[in-house]
């Protein structure tokens, strides 16, 4: 009988990590040899031109409002053109004494939007606060009463503006979307055919063409002597624009959903009701959370067109700001830099608050 003999495995290579920043980049920058190439390429113009970018930014920047050092030779970006007119890109038209009041609206609104957010105060008293909160905003922006001097809506504009529009008209138009939705796959053909010409009809114009006949074309339908507030019809027309679009998103979650959950609700004994709230919405709505995000953003950057019915919101604040000066006209590029900067700040948090909410709604999918 011969021995066995011993014969020792040779070590095999250790496991390649998967995660971390040098696997994210070894996947997403060198996987094979195009993205390797792509990787270089974009790398080297890069390295071209980001230094001539940042000297131009910020090493050579002027960050005081002196117009010669603006002017000087070798300067580079004049950021102080954002100091010298701040006021009057944050808030617009509004009297210079009384800016004031929209700096406390506009913070008083931003805290509860962000206290909105947050799940731990999903509770039945932020309704009521945001009435409250409305309701305190127009009061202050509008004055008239407690020895506040009047400004008129005409008058409103910078970021005020702008987030009193994009956050009421998505307020509003997500109820009314969800009812177009449902109306949509009615069986009743009545509310069928008028849901579908709505979404059509809206959808088929651009919402430049919806702000024209709000502002001008409206209020010569209207009797002689009744006038709605150019304000109102401007918001009216950008939420209508925003439900039918958030509509079809909505109407894309409820075709996802199997028919025989439906079904299956019918023979329980639920109401037609009863089985869209518990069953069919929940879902419905959380397969479409990026689709209904993407709305709400773009809504908030549609609000700059609101600029052609003369309210001067955050980029017609800029606009005017710099068109009324023509010593610091010739840095309008900077002030488009710090209006888009402010844009992107509020639609990158609106993006990550998206993912937020995706990951809570598919925690039941990763059990």
């Amino acid at each position: 009988m011969s021995a066995t003999t011993f014969q020792p495995i040779a070590a095999r290579p250790a496991p390649v990590k998967t995660e971390g920043l040098a696997a994210w980049i070894r996947t997403n920058l060198f996987g094979d040899w195009k993205t390797t190439l792509g990787t270089v390429i974009i790398g080297a113009l890069l390295l071209t031109l980001l230094p001539r970018l940042l000297g131009w930014a910020l090493v050579h920047a002027v960050w005081v409002p002196n117009f010669d050092a603006c002017h000087a030779e070798g300067a580079g970006a004049c950021w102080g053109v954002v100091v010298e007119k701040f006021r009057i890109i944050i808030f617009g038209r509004y009297p210079f004494e009384e800016q004031w009041r929209p700096l406390i609206s506009t913070l008083l609104l931003l805290s509860l939007l962000v206290v909105s957010c947050m799940r731990m105060f999903w509770k039945a008293w932020l309704g009521l606060a945001w009435i409250a909160v409305l309701g305190f905003f127009f009061v202050v922006m509008y004055g008239g009463v407690l020895g506040l001097s009047r400004v008129d809506t005409d008058r409103w504009g910078g970021l005020p503006l702008t987030l009193l529009l994009s956050s009421l008209s998505m307020a509003m138009a997500f109820p009314i979307a969800l009812l177009i939705a449902l109306g949509r796959r009615s069986t009743l053909p009545a509310i069928r055919s008028f849901c579908t010409i709505y979404v059509e009809l809206i959808r088929g114009v651009p919402l430049i063409s919806v702000l024209f006949m709000a502002s001008f074309m409206f209020p010569l339908l209207m009797p002689q002597g009744f006038n709605i507030d150019v304000l109102i019809r401007v918001l009216a027309g950008i939420t209508l624009f925003a439900a039918a679009y958030m509509a079809e998103v909505i109407r894309g979650g409820l075709q996802s959903l199997p028919k025989g959950q439906i079904e299956a609700a019918a023979t329980l004994g639920l109401s037609y009701w009863q089985t869209q709230r518990k069953i069919v919405l929940p879902q419905a709505l959380a397969m479409v959370v990026p689709g209904i995000m993407n709305n709400f953003i773009s809504t908030f950057k549609d609000t700059s067109l609101v600029t052609i019915v003369s309210l001067y919101e955050l980029t017609g604040s800029m606009s005017l700001a710099l068109n009324s000066d023509a010593d610091w006209r010739p840095f309008k590029i900077e002030g488009y830099l710090f209006i888009a900067l402010i844009y992107f700040g509020f639609c990158f948090s609106m993006s990550r608050y998206s993912l937020w909410i995706e990951k809570q709604v598919n925690k039941s999918k990763l059990r």
